[in-house]
């Protein structure tokens, strides 16, 4: 092949490859815009809750540091109630859940595509948690009657019958050993003629 079609391949396949490259550009620019505007589209809805929330957020004393009250960015934007709780998008991208972090794992408080429902949701958790908080701080301890301390002692029973076991375990271990012992002699009788002659004096 002469040097003419040897650079004709070469500049062929060039662009034919720059082609392939600029078209998966596109393709991705494209699928970028997309998921563009579906985390814009979260993060408005989020903020149309934010704005029905803001007289209840108003309300909480600007000292409670229990509250975040913060609208996150990301690849899944989330309105933080405080550090175990938010609101989220569905996949849907139209229904608001209402998500708090457990011990067990992630529950769902409230799942709605309206916003007021799960406003109400998120304002009764606040109410919860500064009641919670409240109770915590004031002490809320009850003041005992005379003799409501002598009812709630322990009674010696519990302890009567725990000796009882105790003792009675120990007498059927003892017993068992007893036992095994006689098992033993029986069998190995024979092979102690000494110990026979022993006992025959006896």
């Amino acid at each position: 092949m002469s040097e003419a079609g040897q650079s004709a391949v070469s500049v062929t396949n060039v662009r034919n490859l720059s082609d392939a490259m600029r078209e998966m550009k596109n393709a991705a620019a494209d699928r970028a815009d997309v998921v563009v505007d579906m985390r814009e589209a979260s993060r408005t809805r989020l903020e149309l809750l934010a704005q029905e929330l803001q007289p209840v957020f108003a309300d909480v004393p600007a000292d409670d540091a229990a509250f975040d009250f913060a609208l996150s960015s990301g690849e899944q934007p989330r309105l933080w109630i405080d550090a175990v709780a938010h609101v989220v998008m569905g996949r849907d991208r139209r229904t608001y859940r209402f998500l708090r972090d457990t011990r067990l794992g992630r529950v769902v408080l409230a799942e709605s595509t309206e916003i007021a429902p799960v406003a109400d949701q998120v304002t009764r958790y606040i109410a919860e948690r500064m009641v919670e908080r409240q109770r915590v701080v004031e002490g809320d301890v009850e003041t005992l009657p005379r003799g409501a301390v002598e009812e709630t002692e322990p009674d010696a029973a519990p302890y009567r019958s725990a000796w009882r076991g105790f003792l009675g375990g120990l007498g059927l271990v003892l017993l068992g050993g007893i036992v095994g012992v006689a098992t033993v002699a029986v069998v190995m009788w024979d092979r102690f003629p000494e110990l026979e002659t022993l006992l025959s004096r006896f």
